[in-house]
């Protein structure tokens, strides 16, 4: 994610009461969202939550593996296919645009439920790290990734990424602003730090095992199929703008991708 994404220019013209509806949708799905983003942290690093990454009960590797992959495949047509430009303006055809980006949020955070409550552990191990120094960085190197992940968000708008900034312009009758091209921060050395962040908190662990593993592949993958459709989408929004952007900046790391 490299912009501010807006829609056009909208204004509330409805009762207090259908602006205080989409208000109080729009604030339930940011803090489910938020919740499930602490949930998430503490499922991959194995610290505090009641079930993570590695615990539950164990069934055999291939049944693990066809639940897992159908838990993270339902997340990602979900995900994918909400953040696409066709969706949206279907979604506005049927209701206020206000509350297209807290649907997303929202559909997106309980996908994710269901993916830590469903999950099946793997639980061979393929590294585990027993030097404690090293344990430490790799718990450390976890955590921030997740920071970075919330640290460009707020980079470029964190309310508006999360779907807060429309409901609240909503109610108050405010126009949306146009939507802008910006790369403020770390995105004027990378194109995505927030998939960096993720890739940084999916692998930084002292303590590897086979489910751990085939998510971190699996997201990881993901994040690149979700470059190329979140890219091809800001050219055909931004034209020449960003291509020149791309070809200046890295995609993930400086001076190397």
């Amino acid at each position: 994610m490299s912009i501010t994404l807006q829609h056009g220019p909208t204004q509330a013209q409805s009762s207090l009461a259908a602006r205080s509806f989409v208000l109080g949708y729009g604030v339930l799905a940011y803090f489910v969202f938020f919740g499930t983003f602490l949930y998430a942290a503490g499922f991959i690093s194995q610290l505090i939550v009641p079930k993570t990454i590695d615990s539950g009960a164990t069934t055999s590797t291939a049944h693990a593996f066809i639940v897992n992959l159908a838990l993270m495949s339902l997340f990602a047509v979900q995900h994918s296919g909400m953040a696409r430009r066709g969706f949206k303006k279907l979604f506005a055809s049927v209701a206020s645009p206000a509350l297209e980006r807290s649907t997303y949020v929202l559909l997106a955070s309980l996908s994710l439920i269901l993916l830590f409550w469903q999950w099946q552990p793997m639980t061979a191990v393929i590294w585990s790290i027993d030097t404690p120094t090293l344990a430490y960085a790799a718990v450390a190197g976890g955590f921030a990734g997740w920071l970075i992940v919330l640290y460009s968000s707020f980079l470029i708008s964190h309310f508006e990424l999360f779907g807060l900034t429309q409901v609240i312009s909503h109610f108050v009758g405010r126009l949306a602003h146009p939507m802008m091209f910006r790369t403020p921060g770390r995105y004027g050395l990378i194109r995505h730090p927030i998939y960096l962040g993720f890739i940084v908190a999916f692998w930084s662990t002292p303590h590897m095992t086979l489910g751990h593993l085939f998510f971190a592949v699996v997201t990881t993958a993901y994040i690149f199929v979700g470059i190329w459709l979140e890219e091809r989408d800001l050219v055909a929004l931004f034209g020449d703008q960003y291509r020149h952007y791309r070809e200046k900046v890295a995609m993930l790391i400086p001076g190397l991708f």
